[in-house]
């Protein structure tokens, strides 16, 4: 699976210094040369870490360039709704059939229009698939949510991950979301 991630995911990750889950994960993570630009014009603090990742492959860069991935970003631009950033995502997502990471509200919605809905994943729901892969545990899963809240103004609506599964480990919202992705969430 390829998931395209908007700035707002990558920073996420980028600012507490955990890119090293996105290498590990089972998935491959992309990114436009716009949302490359943005990271390294925008955060300028974080910009070595993401050279590494790149490097390392844990991320990579993509260009907008099939003609049909153009005209969406151009006419998502011309909305005057979203950033660069956004609207490239929002285009290679729809026209490759990768998965999207975006956080913004406003870009989701745009997204939903374009895109099965299913296919659209926030940082908390990458988190999720972290902890059903055995890559975090909750408590390390929660330090981040608190890290990122405290820190960096990025807070969720949740006051820990363990509020996104039920008792039998399924997850409380968008269920038909992960049927998808048939793992099984071991103890942590």
């Amino acid at each position: 699976m390829n998931i395209i991630c908007d700035t707002s995911v990558v920073i996420n990750f980028l600012k507490i210094n955990r890119l090293d889950l996105l290498a590990q994960y089972s998935h491959a993570f992309w990114v436009t040369d716009h949302v490359y630009q943005e990271i390294t014009v925008d955060y300028p603090v974080q910009q070595l870490l993401f050279q590494s990742a790149l490097e390392s492959l844990a991320i990579q860069k993509i260009s907008v360039e099939d003609p049909q991935e153009l005209d969406l970003f151009i006419d998502l631009v011309k909305s005057g709704q979203l950033g660069a950033g956004e609207c490239a995502t929002i285009a290679v997502a729809v026209h490759r059939g990768y998965f999207l990471a975006i956080d913004d509200n406003q870009a989701i919605k745009k997204a939903e229009l374009l895109m099965t809905p299913a296919r659209i994943l926030r940082t908390q729901d990458i988190l999720v698939r972290m902890i059903r892969e055995n890559l975090l545990s909750f408590e390390t899963a929660d330090q981040m949510l608190q890290n990122w809240a405290i820190y960096h103004r990025f807070r969720l609506k949740i006051p820990s991950i363990k509020d996104l599964f039920t008792e039998d480990n399924c997850l409380q919202e968008s269920s038909f979301k992960w049927s998808i992705f048939p793992l099984v969430l071991k103890s942590v």
